[in-house]
């Protein structure tokens, strides 16, 4: 038990050293910082953190929604409770909620219980088996030490009115539910056929009891989904699997890792069909392109007792980080589970004629739910470097995930340097994301620029005024080496 807490302790330090430095770099901070009744659970972006976010999302609509000719709309973040009602988040998105009778502090069930005895406590327990936990180990307010109220559900939606009437609503905890309302028009409006892709990045808000570890746990959510929509009798004939079927997908299974081939995991029946298999490849080859280590993704795959509501078969997508594994997304087999729930409740049809087969099915669906937030703080943990020998701090993205890809510099503010510098930043904006910086000392404009993560700098010295060459300068190796001034696109090109 020592050990876990002992363990707890150093993810939680971490994980606030990670959100520290990210604050004192632009990348993000806590929302309304200056005020002491500030809430937890709520960050704003700086603007290296904007640009981070700008870069996932670039790679995510590029090797993804583009490149598998999906359709991307733009939903509303507050929707009607018979959106909530038919989905089941009004009855079932629930966390189990503890509270102190003295202190009223609130704590997550599970998660505490957790903490105490080393091991994970499935969120779909009955509150009496939270309370035998609770008294078998003799799990205590934290602040108080006193003895805690019996379990209640805790609903995570955020509630709100509309209008003079205020009429009840809510804020969407999750974007789908816009997809699957609109499905039927866009099938329509969009002349695709089945299997299709429809994509939406947005806000989704979640009422956390206790939001912890930086970006990890939110209460306002930056999510990218993709809601794949097929029809069930034809979810092993899908004819992409072929391109990926020697792809190496690491699936976690009852503890145990297994890395396998997308074509034997189909065949040992450990991925439910070759249409899932398939999305499962492309998602982990997307996020290697952003830069997380192939050997430290996986795909775990949840019990019975751990799915979503909604969900036949999950896999988290997570990747391991200094506070251990974190969830990037969730790939749910949703079955036909939310278009049937809206088409009961709203009486309107959900069906749609499958060409292939030219008959009217109810697509089942299959969801790729990835956070922004948290791959930024997972990239800005896995990359961060401390140097001391070279008396530096850096991160070492990948130079096509980085917030500014060069810097320029003039290295004096005199001899035309700046002119030919600023010349150069002029041109190269016109394609790179560029930053330039003509104060303080060379090497003290380097140490800033390494501190942000930005790949390579440019400096205009005394050499420049006579062969028009430039000097470039690595982050990672500290490298430097002389380009023409006209070659310097083409250089800047090989890499970003």
């Amino acid at each position: 038990m020592k050990e876990n807490k002992e363990k707890i302790k150093v993810e939680e330090k971490n994980s606030e050293k990670i959100t520290e430095i990210a604050s004192k770099r632009g990348f993000f901070w806590p929302t309304a910082e200056i005020y002491p009744d500030r809430f937890a659970g709520f960050y704003e972006y700086g603007p290296n953190g904007l640009a981070l976010k700008n870069n996932i999302l670039n790679i995510w609509r590029n090797e993804l929604v583009k490149k598998e000719n999906m359709i991307e709309i733009d939903g509303c973040q507050i929707l009607p409770p018979n959106v909530f009602r038919a989905s089941g988040h009004l009855k079932n998105f629930t966390d189990p909620l503890i509270s102190c009778p003295k202190c009223n502090s609130k704590f997550r069930a599970d998660k505490l219980i957790q903490e105490k005895i080393g091991k994970e406590i499935p969120e779909k327990l009955k509150n009496e088996e939270y309370d035998e936990q609770i008294k078998k180990n003799n799990i205590k307010c934290p602040k108080c030490g006193s003895s805690f109220n019996k379990t209640e559900r805790w609903n995570m939606m955020f509630k709100t009115g509309i209008g003079a009437e205020l009429k009840d609503a809510y804020l969407r905890p999750e974007t789908c539910q816009s997809i699957f309302v609109n499905f039927p028009r866009i099938f329509k409006t969009s002349r695709v056929k089945l299997p299709f892709g429809i994509a939406q990045v947005g806000k989704v808000f979640r009422n956390e009891i206790s939001p912890r570890q930086g970006l990890v746990r939110e209460r306002e959510i930056n999510q990218m989904e993709i809601e794949i929509f097929f029809n069930a009798e034809k979810e092993n004939e899908f004819e992409k699997f072929e391109s990926i079927k020697e792809e190496i997908i690491p699936l976690y299974l009852k503890e145990k890792l297994t890395k396998i081939s997308a074509e034997d995991a189909i065949k040992k029946k450990m991925i439910c069909s070759k249409l899932v298999a398939y999305y499962l490849a492309i998602l982990k080859q997307a996020y290697v392109k952003m830069g997380f280590p192939e050997e430290k993704l996986r795909f775990r795959g949840l019990e019975e007792e751990d799915k979503p509501f909604y969900s036949k078969e999950t896999w988290d997508f997570e990747i391991l980080t200094s506070i251990g594994w974190i969830e990037l997304g969730s790939c749910n087999h949703r079955g036909d589970y939310d278009l049937g729930g809206h088409q009961k409740i709203s009486k309107q049809s959900m069906e749609v004629v499958d060409e292939s087969v030219k008959k009217k099915v109810l697509p089942n669906v299959f969801e790729l739910s990835m956070g922004s937030d948290r791959a930024i703080f997972c990239i800005l943990d896995l990359t961060y470097k401390e140097e001391p020998q070279n008396d530096r701090t850096l991160f070492s993205f990948k130079p096509i995930m980085a917030p500014t890809s060069v810097a320029i510099f003039p290295l004096v503010n005199k001899e035309g340097m700046p002119e030919i510098a600023e010349k150069l930043y002029q041109n190269l904006c016109k394609n790179f994301s560029c930053f330039y910086d003509d104060s303080g000392s060379i090497g003290k404009r380097y140490r800033r620029q390494d501190e942000i993560g930005t790949p390579f700098c440019i400096t205009i010295d005394g050499q420049t005024l006579k062969d028009k060459s430039v000097t470039i300068r690595e982050r990672d190796s500290m490298k430097q080496y002389r380009v023409k001034i006209q070659d310097v696109q083409k250089e800047l090109e090989k890499y970003l």
